[in-house]
């Protein structure tokens, strides 16, 4: 295990800047996620980490000391691509056998670890088989057992899911999890998907333009992001655009109390699930619309012509045209400035 830490890291192509000041402290035995569109640099992030990229800039350090020196397959980190790169030609145990034959592991070694992985991966009966014979789960577990079976310092995984349906995501994402807490192996995981981020890392980074814009733990990102390009990444929200002075929230809904010690304007962010219909609300509104999904129903509410998403519990109905009171806690949402 490994505690990795970048340093103003940079990169660019073809003058076109892909990381820019990258510094990222991921600590021992930790499972982060790093988040963010297409294109914004987690792969090449994860390339830098192992060796198969150089940076322009910056260090990297593993416990403390730099690896820039030291080569790909002495650094001890692994990366499973969302493709998984399997050999085709090669059985499923050879797959798993062929980094501790690169590393001159002794045969009767190899297959006792080859043993141990297909154990642990759960593909018993499987060993005979070629890459074109299994599932998408079934290559995945190839891929992750081939990279544990040379006990790698970090593991880096890029969009490890997403060329599974929904049902073998959850599973694939619930035993990543359990590898990961049985090894306690320091990995990081490369995803476009909010929900996979939230439920599988201790802490999330999210990346944009080869920025890192916020690290912190899911509920501190999605309580309290840092600007409205890091709360678009997490759930649904409404933005009202207003002033605060004096600690008071003016805009087209009205004045709220806020507890701020600032002025200007600002947008606030508030999340559906902050918004409670109730007798004793503090804002007016009118029903607008609603979608009824199971658990929850969704209403879409004007409060003086601004319409606001709402999301109840599917207990309680209101009519579309039904006049009812609102109340948000103005204390719980979260200002940007404009």
């Amino acid at each position: 295990m490994s505690q990795i830490e970048l340093r103003n890291i940079c990169k660019k192509f073809e003058n076109k800047r892909i990381l820019h000041h990258v510094n990222l402290l991921v600590q021992e035995g930790e499972m982060i996620s790093l988040l963010g569109p297409s294109g914004c640099g987690k792969t090449t992030t994860l390339k830098i980490i192992a060796g198969l990229m150089e940076p322009d800039a910056g260090d990297i350090l593993f416990n403390d000391t730099s690896i820039l020196n030291i080569p790909v397959e002495k650094r001890g980190a692994i990366i499973v691509f969302q493709d998984y790169l399997l050999f085709p030609h090669l059985t499923v145990e050879e797959n798993i056998e062929f980094g501790l034959k690169m590393a001159k592991v002794k045969k009767s070694k190899r297959r006792e670890k080859v043993r141990e992985m297909i154990d642990l991966v759960q593909l018993e009966g499987h060993e005979k088989k070629y890459p074109k014979e299994l599932s998408g789960g079934q290559k995945q577990r190839v891929a992750i057992a081939r990279a544990l079976a040379i006990e790698p310092k970090v593991l880096l995984l890029d969009e490890p899911f997403s060329n599974l349906d929904t049902r073998l995501r959850e599973i694939m994402r619930e035993f990543i999890c359990d590898i990961q807490r049985k090894f306690k192996i320091t990995m990081i995981l490369v995803t476009h998907d909010k929900e996979e981020a939230l439920m599988t890392s201790s802490k999330i980074a999210v990346m944009l333009d080869g920025e890192i814009k916020q690290f912190g733990t899911p509920k501190e990102i999605y309580e309290r992001p840092v600007s409205s390009l890091v709360a678009d990444f997490f759930g649904e929200k409404n933005y009202v655009d207003g002033e605060i002075k004096e600690g008071i929230f003016y805009s087209i809904m009205g004045s709220f109390q806020t507890g701020l010690h600032k002025n200007g304007r600002v947008r606030a962010m508030i999340r559906p699930e902050e918004i409670e219909i109730t007798p004793k609300g503090n804002i007016a509104g009118i029903i607008k619309n609603k979608t009824y999904a199971g658990e929850k129903i969704y209403y879409i509410i004007d409060c003086n012509g601004k319409r606001l998403k709402c999301i109840t519990n599917g207990k309680t109905f209101y009519n579309i045209g039904e006049k009812i009171n609102v109340y948000i806690n103005f204390d719980n949402i979260v200002f940007f400035e404009r």
